[in-house]
């Protein structure tokens, strides 16, 4: 029996250890379990060389806990260790034997995966006392005991073991004991060894038996040994693919497509990458590509070495390259990952162009679960632009699908304006802005629907990359106005009109919270609507980008929607209105105009003779004689008003043009509707 002092620097070395080189607990379960596995992988490498000949045996890890002895054991038939070798691996903390081990067989090593030489001292944060009882592969080799408290001193003596390889047993303490519990065990094993190289082995199989739960005589091996990334493309049928995804992800929809990640230089990588079905909530879907390093899970955070695009696909990628920290907890950031990172994008945006070119038929069915992903690369990365480009789509009202360059060919020549530029129509809910969209179609236009959550985003981005190009909703103006082919024809009214008209329509206008309309006037057609709402494609798009982005843009997000109420002078319901208001208020209007126009009459020749004077030039009796003449004008408008708004109230025509031009607009809701539909009827009557 031998005792000593564990080469360490400082008695302190524990308790760092258990405070701080573990972002996390439970992931001492992982590194004890990853060095049975490399135990177990060494074996298969000297047997392979032929440096051990002996009975090789069933190799798998077992992993137990005894809730009455506070113990959890984790054993492995792999190489053992002899006195020496503990010395020199266990008692010197940091010096990895998996390091060593791989440089004199990197040519014929099994997968290892420890590197750092700390795994085994993550047991100290959950123990208050760890054994390790060990035989070496080697003949002749004795049977080791050792022991340590989670201090500097350690026990090591011969023993006798019946089985080579190593038995890890920890002494949990009073503070980790939901690590006896099997739940919590089989959980973390699910999660951190679930795809390991070795079986590993927790407890035996249970089923249902006379209506309890038994044990059976057959092993739980609970990690899949061969995951289908380890393969070789060619050994695999779609099928596998999807069947693995429902083992990665099983309560989700079988995925769209995948991708097959197989390098081996300049550095390894090895994964499968899938594009789910997505609808709208990105956030939510965001980290599903686990990261394993030789089969270990490490973790689902993988922004630094996926672009951000791209943590909305998901899978596995699996790197011995990818450099970790020592508790493998993150990612550290190097120019492999850079390159790793570059490779993946590459391979991404190789895929997609594949499929589109060998069968665009399945491209176009599944483009609108896939446009987030492509949509989203495009809007974050200039290179993943310049190849998306080639395959993104354009959807039209009518269910086409068309690239970018196909959809100029198709409109090009029938929707230019005046001035040259080419002009997009899309709309963002076909059903809500249907007579919008049959405007243009009558028009010979075509109608792209541009209803996804980015959107809005990418209308923008395609405006600066297209040359001469505009996008504007189909509901932004009349079909004139947003292909503008020649001037538009004027309006004829007077001012006078055009302010009656103003007050008779606006006086009528629901209140509507954060909403500001317009009245305007257009010579549109007269097979055109009498009264249509537009909203300014700017604002409009401004406001969208802020409800998605936040920060500086909240600015538009705060402001009211504003509307345009356009009134069609062209149609004859608007001229028999006119007609119609100055027949009944002629009489009563007239005078007052008249008043109205002589005072400011008088009031202009008032303000022109004080023109070229200081204010303290201006005699007293005239500013109070402009101060009356103001007083009168406001007064009569506000008469007129008042007669106007009496009219418009009493004329159920003029709510039900302002109630159709909502309704066309989505924007007809609750007690308005209702007394919209009564009106009609009434005026059905």
């Amino acid at each position: 029996m031998s005792k000593g002092n564990i080469g360490v620097t400082s008695a302190n070395i524990f308790p760092v250890i258990k405070k701080f080189l573990y972002s996390d607990h439970e992931i001492f379960l992982r590194e004890l379990v990853s060095n049975a596995v490399d135990a177990t992988q060494k074996l298969k490498t000297l047997t392979s060389v032929g440096e051990f000949k002996g009975e090789v045996g069933e190799l798998k890890v077992y992993v137990s806990v005894d809730k009455k002895k506070g113990t959890l054991t984790i054993s492995d038939r792999g190489v053992g260790m002899t006195a020496e070798e503990i010395e020199k691996y266990i008692n010197q903390i940091a010096f990895s034997g998996a390091e060593e081990f791989l440089e004199k067989y990197k040519n014929d090593a099994q997968a290892i995966i420890g590197h750092f030489g700390l795994g085994f001292y993550s047991s100290f944060m959950v123990s208050k006392k760890v054994e390790i009882f060990t035989q070496s592969y080697k003949e002749n080799s004795v049977a080791q005991h050792w022991s340590c408290k989670g201090d500097p001193e350690y026990t090591l003596e011969d023993t006798i073991k019946s089985e080579r390889g190593t038995d890890v047993v920890l002494h949990i303490d009073d503070e980790n004991k939901e690590f006896l519990e099997e739940s919590k065990i089989k959980e973390l094993l699910t999660k951190y060894c679930k795809f390991l190289p070795v079986e590993i082995v927790f407890g035996k199989v249970k089923e249902w038996k006379d209506g309890k739960e038994v044990e059976t005589g057959k092993d739980n091996v609970i990690n899949n040994t061969a995951p289908a990334w380890t393969k070789k493309p060619a050994d695999l049928k779609e099928e596998d693919y999807t069947a693995f995804y429902r083992e990665l992800y099983p309560m989700s929809e079988d995925p769209l497509f995948n991708i097959h990640l197989n390098v081996d230089y300049p550095f390894n990588l090895t994964g499968i990458l899938y594009f789910p079905k997505i609808k709208n909530n990105i956030e939510l879907q965001r980290n599903k590509i686990q990261l394993y390093c030789n089969q270990v899970f490490v973790t689902e955070h993988v922004e630094n070495i996926v672009p951000d695009y791209l943590t909305l696909l998901h899978g596995v990628i699996d790197s011995p390259d990818i450099p970790l920290n020592v508790s493998r907890s993150y990612l550290q950031s190097d120019a492999n990952v850079k390159k790793i990172s570059g490779h993946i994008t590459k391979k991404v945006a190789d895929r997609l162009s594949e499929i589109f070119k060998n069968d665009r038929p399945q491209f176009e069915e599944k483009w609108d679960d896939l446009k987030i992903f492509i949509q989203y690369g495009m809007l974050s990365e200039e290179k993943f632009y310049e190849k998306a480009e080639k395959f993104a789509l354009l959807k039209n009202v009518d269910g086409k699908y068309f690239t970018f360059d196909e959809y100029k060919d198709l409109v090009k020549e029938h929707q230019k304006d005046k001035n040259g530029d080419l002009i997009y129509l899309y709309t963002t809910n076909r059903d809500e802005q249907y007579s919008y969209i049959q405007h243009a179609k009558d028009k010979g236009y075509d109608v792209l629907i541009m209803d996804g959550q980015l959107d809005v985003h990418v209308v923008s981005q395609l405006e600066q990359k297209f040359e001469k190009t505009r996008f504007v909703r189909v509901d932004g103006d009349t079909i004139d106005k947003l292909i503008q082919k020649e001037d538009v024809a004027k309006v004829q009214l007077s001012d006078n009109q055009k302010d009656e008209l103003i007050t008779v329509f606006k006086s009528q206008l629901p209140v509507m919270e954060k909403a500001e309309f317009i009245v305007a006037f257009e010579h549109v057609s007269a097979t055109a609507n009498p009264v249509f709402v537009t909203q300014n494609e700017f604002m409009r798009r401004m406001k969208e980008m802020s409800a998605m982005q936040g920060g500086m843009m909240s600015f538009y997000g705060e402001m009211p929607d504003s509307y345009n109420l356009v009134v069609n002078t062209a149609h004859p319901v608007i001229e028999r209105l006119i007609g119609d208001e100055e027949k009944v208020l002629g009489s009563d209007l007239q005078p007052i105009i008249a008043q109205v126009s002589e005072l400011e009459a008088k009031r202009t020749t008032l303000k022109d003779s004080h023109k070229d004077k200081k204010d303290e030039e201006i005699p007293a009796e005239e500013k109070t004689e402009l101060e009356d003449i103001q007083k009168q004008i406001d007064e009569l408008k506000s008469k007129k008003e008042t007669l106007l708004s009496g009219y418009a109230s009493e004329n159920k025509q003029v709510r039900q043009l302002i109630d159709l031009a909502l309704l066309a607009n989505n924007m007809l809701k609750g007690e308005a509707l209702a007394n919209f539909v009564k009106r009609s009827v009434a005026l059905l009557s």
